[in-house]
């Protein structure tokens, strides 16, 4: 218990120290730091974790309680304050409900509630607790670097960096709480501290955009924090508990109970998850520096709606009605993001549909609710963050050396910067190309769903994984086009860029390969615990080989990351006379100069956000308010 006492505390105090840090080299060194020991203090609690199994630790603590009671009062003022400041009516009027509620809740409601067993893990928690750890801590340290290279471009502007790296910190230390936490009140003050922490990162640049961005965040979270916020208050009023395994347990005993705490629940987690019609907030997002876009996407935030979704698995199992509600809205999410992010030409917008896709495709696993699903689901998550971090820093980086995040702007980048563009490429390549980890696990939500009976799931998978294939092989053909001889820029990267994009590399490539482990060790014996049983959709064959076959693709991949610079060149081809191939320019049959271009079709008329978001949004505001119609009606009697 107290090394989850050190992964709760230790980024809240580098955070403190961060706080009142101004100089770079010490900012760097204190990053490093706490990094490293956030990052082992992460995989020993892994490693005893695995080896010990489920542990629920007796902890039950008045001064937590009243901290954690400050600290939400706190976050309301927070919002409060800027929504006046900026004159946002629906900000603040959530700030005051959500204010007003929480200290009536617990002052009133939870003070006589005891919750004994307040701490606790499972192999899902321990799963969230190293991409928290290495992923995050990953993120923090190639935000030194870049948000280095991001001051030099505002250097007319006051240098915020301190608080920047501050809230990352706290962001982490939030997300540690809330997947340690069996204690549903200090659960949501983990959960509130990474939305406010979302909206104050997102609005870092205090541009009218990232303000407009940041309160579009903040409303549609606070919404679903006052959903979380109406669901413990049920639990208490109905179950008198405060208990989150004790309520699941209730759940699945009697799912006619809890049938409104659940759909709340799932409310909030699908708009902490950034489900449609709630994807915006995380559009949105992309306007801040990129280790936000990062910190989001991987291992914080859109992580933590799943986690708890996926948590609640047991109750989908036996609740028609918030199942149905998760499938859906998955599902939908799942298919039009997907088509949505072909009409993409920017790279960071590309890299969020994917990942509201993405996240979609999950809740659904979690609507469905079998052992199976859920195998699929936690390898989803785990692929996920992994490649998508490394995406997202390797974009940053990009941006950063060509001016440029665009898709069509990236022509010859596979010479100007060879390393950075070979790992952007495995990183596409992991998301949706066999034998990585990421289509292995869409592969086993295929079988599942098959075996599950979810035909329209099935259909909507079908079709939005083909819209997937479309929209990564676009990029990774326009990565791999190579012509001309630019100079390479390389070697102006930040060492801390470097490193966090190598790591990533690294993990994502040895995650895929020991996938079978992985199954084995970590995933089955949590769906045991849950489920009393394992049931994988794939067999261990079909995973070792999947393994053998990454560990061919990774070698030829990097083979020439550091290979020989005396390589021959060789002119490009052009369908006429070469004239400069540097240039990419050659003669024409009419004896004109022409430059060579390549450009992939976007068709927007077709999947364009004008066009595909009216039709997501009206559906899945149809679908959850027929569920909380269905939920409030069996309160009174009426359903």
């Amino acid at each position: 218990m107290l090394a989850i006492g050190v992964l709760i505390l230790s980024p809240l105090i580098a955070g403190c120290i961060l706080l009142c840090c101004r100089g770079d080299i010490s900012r760097n060194v204190i990053v490093a730091l706490s990094s490293v020991v956030i990052a082992l203090a992460s995989i020993y609690v892994f490693v005893s974790g695995i080896t010990s199994g489920p542990q629920f630790f007796t902890f039950e603590s008045q001064i937590v309680d009243v901290v954690c009671t400050i600290v939400g009062a706190l976050l309301s003022i927070i919002v409060l304050a800027f929504s006046i400041k900026y004159k946002n009516i629906w900000a603040f009027l959530l700030a005051c409900i959500q204010l007003v509620g929480s200290l009536f809740f617990d002052l009133t409601m939870a003070s006589g509630i005891s919750v004994p067993q307040s701490l606790y893990f499972d192999n899902l928690t321990l799963v969230m607790v190293l991409i928290i750890g290495i992923v995050g801590c990953s993120i923090c340290v190639y935000a030194c670097g870049y948000m280095e290279d991001f001051q030099a471009i505002h250097a007319n502007e006051k240098d915020r960096r301190p608080i920047f790296f501050a809230i990352m910190y706290v962001f982490l230390s939030g997300m540690y709480l809330l997947v340690f936490s069996n204690n549903m009140s200090w659960m949501f003050t983990g959960w509130e501290i990474t939305t406010v922490c979302s909206f104050l990162l997102i609005s870092y640049t205090r541009t009218q955009e990232a303000i407009h961005n940041a309160f579009r965040q903040i409303i549609m979270n606070m919404a679903g924090g006052i959903a979380f916020l109406a669901a413990m208050m049920y639990v208490v009023v109905n179950i008198h508990t405060l208990n989150f395994d004790a309520f699941l347990h209730t759940g699945v005993l009697d799912p006619a109970l809890v049938l409104f705490p659940v759909v709340c629940f799932s409310f909030a987690g699908i708009t902490k998850a950034a489900q449609m019609p709630f994807h915006t907030w995380l559009l949105g997002a992309m306007v801040a520096p990129t280790p936000t876009s990062a910190l989001l996407h991987s291992s914080t935030m859109v992580k933590a709606g799943v986690f708890m979704l996926i948590k609640m698995a047991p109750l989908y199992a036996v609740s028609p009605v918030p199942s149905l509600m998760l499938i859906l809205i998955g599902g939908i999410t799942f298919c039009l993001a997907s088509f949505i992010a072909i009409s993409q030409s920017n790279a960071k917008r590309v890299l969020a549909y994917s990942t509201v896709a993405n996240l979609g495709l999950i809740v659904a696993l979690a609507g469905v609710g079998t052992a199976e699903a859920i195998w699929a689901a936690i390898f989803l998550i785990v692929f996920h963050a992994v490649a998508k971090s490394l995406m997202f820093l390797c974009v940053g980086t990009a941006e950063h050396h060509i001016g440029s995040r665009n898709i069509e702007e990236m022509d010859q980048l596979f010479q100007r910067m060879p390393k950075l563009s070979r790992a952007m490429m495995i990183g596409a390549m992991i998301m949706f190309i066999a034998p990585f980890g990421m289509l292995v696990a869409k592969w086993a939500t295929l079988v599942t769903l098959i075996d599950s009976q979810q035909y329209a799931l099935i259909f909507l998978m079908l079709f939005g994984s083909v819209a997937t294939f479309a929209f990564w092989a676009k990029w990774l053909g326009k990565l791999a086009g190579v012509s001309g001889d630019p100079e390479n820029i390389e070697g102006t990267v930040h060492k801390s860029e470097r490193f966090a994009i190598g790591l990533m590399l690294v993990i994502a490539l040895v995650l895929s390969a020991t996938i079978p482990l992985s199954s084995a060790f970590v995933v089955e014996p949590y769906l045991v615990y849950v489920f009393g049983a394992s049931h994988v959709a794939l067999g261990p064959d079909m995973l070792v080989c999947a393994s053998i076959l990454t560990v061919a693709v990774a070698i030829v991949m990097l083979t020439g990351m550091h290979g020989n610079k005396q390589t021959r060149h060789i002119d490009a081809y052009f369908s006429g006379v070469a004239k400069n191939a540097d240039l990419r320019t050659y003669v024409g049959a009419k004896g004109q100069v022409y430059a060579a271009t390549q450009r992939n079709f976007y068709l927007d008329n077709w999947f364009g956000e004008a066009r595909i978001t009216p039709i997501a949004d009206i559906s899945t505001i149809c679908v959850i308010v027929i569920c909380f119609a269905i939920a409030i009606g069996h309160i009174f009697g009426l359903v």
